[in-house]
């Protein structure tokens, strides 16, 4: 399977499943967990506008951050004695001395730390998310707003609830409500023009296999 790359300032459709279909998700402390890293690796190299943590497979929407963006970090074990390098600025240091993140090693530390916590707390060993992780780049504002309510649609497709509100790992809460958050909302909502139109937006479209976003669907259940 050939894997899409991820280029600096586009909008990429996210998803995994566990090995053999095996669970990600116990218990709500894992849902939490997952929620904790994602926050520590991935907000660094990428704005988040949807996503789903099902039972044993996740979906996000995200846009990748363009280079200028991206924060920079200082290789493990730099010293710098004379402590001139920590006196100018970032555009000013030598670049032998620092490198940004780099968005795919993230979402791999995101799992790799994910995998290692699950293994341990469960007293299971080897890999947990299928490899690599799936991505489709998104190109258009059509595919955009039918990925947010796929995604926000995914526990009701799954039976889990019967309503958005009513499933507690999705970004449907967050969109709705006024809480302060990390999640590209008022993006989302401009998408939709306002509030009023993304909530009918949900409740009239019907979940069906969209040729135009080119989801492998064997990975979502």
């Amino acid at each position: 399977m050939k894997t899409t790359r991820l280029e600096y300032g586009h909008f990429y459709h996210i998803y995994n499943r566990g090995i053999n279909g095996c669970n990600l998700f116990q218990e709500n402390e894992n849902y939490d967990y997952f929620l904790y890293l994602y926050d520590k690796y991935i907000s660094s190299v990428a704005e988040t506008y949807a996503w789903v943590l099902m039972r044993n497979h996740f979906h996000l929407l995200v846009r990748i951050k363009t280079v200028r963006e991206i924060p920079f970090i200082t290789p493990e074990g730099l010293k710098n004695t004379s402590g001139l390098v920590s006196n100018l600025s970032v555009s000013a240091r030598p670049e032998s001395v620092y490198k940004r993140y780099k968005p795919v090693n993230q979402f791999s530390h995101l799992f790799n730390a994910y995998t290692k916590a699950v293994n341990k707390r469960y007293g299971r060993t080897g890999s947990l998310f299928e490899h690599p992780f799936r991505r489709k780049q998104v190109v258009s504002n059509h595919q955009l707003k039918y990925l947010v309510y796929y995604i926000h649609h995914n526990p009701i497709h799954h039976g889990f609830c019967e309503h958005y509100l009513d499933y507690p790992w999705s970004s449907y809460l967050t969109v709705v409500s006024p809480k302060e958050t990390k999640l590209s909302r008022a993006e989302v909502i401009r998408w939709f023009d306002d509030k009023s139109n993304f909530e009918k937006f949900h409740s009239q479209q019907e979940i069906r296999k969209f040729d135009e976003l080119n989801i492998d669907f064997s990975c979502d259940g």
